[in-house]
């Protein structure tokens, strides 16, 4: 296992436009599972290609281990990446696959058996060994490019978007998966995704990237109940964190933290007048969507998301509140979290 660090990473393409990823310090925890969280064009993928040797920093400084390795090569590193189209030789079997990189390296001939025993045996892949990956099924490739990894014994996993050419129902058996070989394993683990949903289930912390900028780093819980500003807020969450703008602030509260008025006793409640203009029923909860009414907040659109014991009707007006210790802060202007304040919308 190894701590990877990133000391003011920059990476630009082209001279005088705005970089790829924008002056990036962070610090893993040994053996920890980190997650780059972030939509298309967020840096994600390059800053890991860069910690992986892929692409060469503009300015900045990645250290492996306590280790400066702008200058290594990628197997210099000790590293182990798994790239989204898993990139397995078709002609090979499996057992070839997941020895190849042995080959590459130089590793003795007759410790190549043990090894690829050894590291198909831990991803339950065993029986495949004389199979070709035409033969295998997206989840049994996505786990032959992991065997292959880790026959390695490396001091870091790379993955990038390894479960995105799965479908929903394999993507969350592999997703277990891989969460089981970490915990096993406990190798140091940066994992790429730009799925809110695997970021909060997989990741001990997420790094949240937006425009090559990093925006927060935390928990998942961290990340979710307490974002740093409004693109945390939205990025998280769906349906996403409701924005109104009140008195020089943006209010920021979560679909599920609404309730009926009435059902919430707490003297410190912000309380509203709901417009209901669309009811969507999804078996174990209600999504509506439709507009607060009165008041400094009259006509915006906003979401709730209700478990179920009351029912609702689109062109009805429900009174509604929300605790005040669930609303968040944003100033309008840097859009960054400001302390919490006294609010009405009266």
């Amino acid at each position: 296992m190894a701590v990877v660090q990133t000391r003011n990473v920059t990476k630009v393409f082209k001279e005088g436009e705005l970089g790829a990823v924008n002056n990036v310090n962070l610090e893993t925890r040994e053996g920890e599972f980190l997650v780059f969280l972030g939509p298309s064009g967020s840096g994600k993928t390059t800053l890991l290609r860069m910690i992986a040797g892929l692409e060469t920093p503009t300015s900045g400084e990645i250290l492996i281990g306590g280790k400066v390795v702008n200058d290594l090569t990628p197997r210099e590193r000790r590293i182990a990446m798994v790239f989204q189209s898993y990139a397995l030789y078709p002609h090979l079997t499996v057992y070839k696959n997941i020895a190849f990189p042995l080959k590459a390296q130089n590793v003795p001939k007759n410790l190549h058996k043990e090894k690829v025993e050894w590291a198909s045996s831990l991803l339950g892949i065993g029986a495949l060994l004389q199979r070709k990956p035409r033969e295998l099924s997206g989840g049994e490739r996505q786990r032959v490019a992991l065997a292959r990894a880790i026959v390695r014994e490396p001091s870091v996993f790379l993955l990038d978007e390894p479960l995105s050419n799965l479908d929903a129902k394999l993507r969350l058996s592999a997703r277990e998966e891989l969460e089981r070989f970490h915990r096993r394993v406990g190798t140091t683990t940066i994992y790429v995704t730009h799925d809110q949903v695997e970021a909060m289930a997989m990741g001990d912390r997420i790094m949240v990237l937006n425009k090559g900028v990093v925006r927060q780093i935390g928990t998942p819980k961290e990340v979710y109940d307490d974002p740093a500003d409004t693109f945390v807020a939205t990025f998280l969450g769906s349906p996403p964190m409701n924005l109104v703008e009140n008195d020089g602030v943006i209010v920021g509260f979560r679909p599920e933290h609404f309730r009926l008025a009435e059902d919430i006793r707490e003297v410190d409640k912000l309380t509203f007048k709901f417009r209901v203009e669309n009811v969507e029923y999804l078996g174990a909860e209600f999504i509506l969507s439709g507009l607060l009414m009165g008041g400094k907040a009259d006509g915006k659109k906003v979401i709730a998301r209700l478990l179920l014991g009351h029912s609702y009707e689109a062109g009805t007006t429900y009174d509604f509140a929300i605790s005040a210790r669930q609303l968040k802060f944003f100033d309008r202007t840097t859009e960054k979290k400001v302390p919490a304040k006294a609010l009405t919308w009266q």
